[in-house]
């Protein structure tokens, strides 16, 4: 939702988020073993390993009302980590390394897009790499930095309170940060309107009254 502020003869724009949901409530202490299993981050999004698409657990998935599924994976995880159920659900997969020097920023519109086109139609979305540790956690904290208006530092605090074992790559951390710098900068930069008109300005730049 936007906001019109006036000040100093100028109208500036500026962007409110929907709060972040229970964001104090984890549910339940963590346990070694629920690396294997998905965990909700967000009502209707759910973090996890490919351990938790796998053949035998489409009951689980169905139970939880899973209707869409992100499959992240290097083109030499393609014969493991692979869509199971393409009768059942709807995949975007994606080839992505988790190494240090991949641009995993450049994948986050096509899954922001594949997100809200599921939540749109009231479904339920699974994100999950091989392990769920390092490039799903990174794209879905991401999105919750994007949804909510979160630093990366706030969303991987907030994520890793539901899924303790994540961990992106410095890489993809390094990225996330810069992403956080960047909105902070359109905010301040780019919203701004002069008179009814869209006007771009640079952090130092000042049109007189």
């Amino acid at each position: 939702m936007h906001k019109a502020i006036v000040k100093a003869g100028f109208i500036m724009e500026t962007t409110s988020f929907p709060a972040i949901p229970n964001q104090n409530d984890t549910g339940t202490d963590w346990a070694y073993a629920m690396r294997r299993d998905m965990q909700e981050i967000i009502p209707g999004l759910y973090l996890g390993p490919y351990a938790a698409a796998m053949k035998s657990r489409l009951a689980c998935l169905q139970q939880s009302r899973v209707t869409h599924i992100v499959c992240i994976r290097q083109e030499i995880e393609a014969n493991f980590v692979r869509p199971n159920f393409p009768d059942h659900f709807k995949y975007l997969v994606l080839d992505i390394a988790d190494s240090v020097t991949e641009n995993i920023i450049r994948y986050f519109p096509k899954v922001r897009r594949f997100l809200e086109e599921c939540f749109a139609v009231g479904g339920r979305a699974l994100v999950h790499g091989n392990a769920g540790i390092s490039r799903s956690a990174a794209l879905v904290i991401a999105y919750v930095m994007e949804k909510h208006g979160l630093t990366y530092k706030d969303a991987l605090h907030y994520v890793q309170q539901r899924r303790f074992c994540i961990n992106p790559n410095d890489g993809f951390a390094q990225q996330l940060m810069v992403s956080t710098r960047s909105n902070c900068h359109k905010k301040v930069t780019n919203n701004l309107l002069f008179l009814g008109t869209y006007v771009e300005f640079g952090p130092t730049s000042i049109l007189p009254l």
